[in-house]
């Protein structure tokens, strides 16, 4: 199992499972993260926190928590 976390700057990705209960993943999805969408890692603070991605054509930045959470392949 592969996470948004672990992920290289430059990759494109696709999400295939959300991890995480109740508000925690509500969040994640309401941010347009969800099954099968596309994620570009566009940059990757200098310890690692934040990691700043473009999603559904908007930039956002995730916590390394939050980027635990999501599978991808």
């Amino acid at each position: 199992m592969k996470t948004l976390k672990q992920a290289k700057v430059g990759e494109t990705v696709k999400t295939v499972k959300l991890h995480g209960e109740g508000a925690v993943k509500r969040r994640i999805m309401d941010m347009g993260i969800t099954k099968g969408v596309e994620i570009y890692i566009r940059k990757v603070a200098p310890l690692g926190d934040p990691i700043e991605i473009t999603v559904r054509g908007y930039e956002l930045s995730l916590r390394k928590a939050d980027a635990e959470m999501i599978e991808i392949e």
